[in-house]
């Protein structure tokens, strides 16, 4: 697996599917939990259809929520990393990829994936609203 953060921006890549008709592997974007379940708040506040499966940790330390093939190449977001799975293993299926985690939104109750454009919008706010709170303290 291998992670990137570029400047550069991206275009929102789709969600392809093989040649099957089954799903494509998908790259995770990973966030500290704390801004991964505010960016959840967001995203489900915004349009129940918005965010996609979203896996958590074990020790519940982080939150990894599944975008499209391909949004590793420039995913820029400081304090995420996105990971390329290259399609070796990290499938939309019931069971969590990943030993020790386990779904927050499993497959079939949220889309496909959640669009980076999107999930960048959300985790930006998320930040926002978190540096807020804490500046309140």
């Amino acid at each position: 697996m291998e992670t990137s953060q570029s400047n550069e921006p991206c275009p929102s890549p789709s969600s392809p599917t093989t040649a099957e008709g089954d799903e494509a592997p998908c790259d995770l974007v990973t966030v500290p939990a704390r801004q991964g379940l505010e960016a959840v708040d967001i995203l489900r506040r915004a349009d129940a259809d918005a965010v996609g499966p979203v896996l958590h940790d074990g020790g519940c330390d982080t939150l990894g929520f599944l975008v499209p093939a391909g949004t590793a190449a420039c995913w820029d977001v400081p304090g995420s990393t996105c990971t390329e799975t290259d399609g070796r293993g990290l499938q939309l299926n019931p069971e969590p990829p990943v030993a020790g985690s386990d779904w927050l939104l499993p497959p079939g109750d949220a889309d496909l994936a959640t669009d980076p454009v999107v999930l960048r919008r959300a985790l930006g706010e998320a930040a926002r609203l978190i540096e807020a709170a804490d500046n309140c303290r």
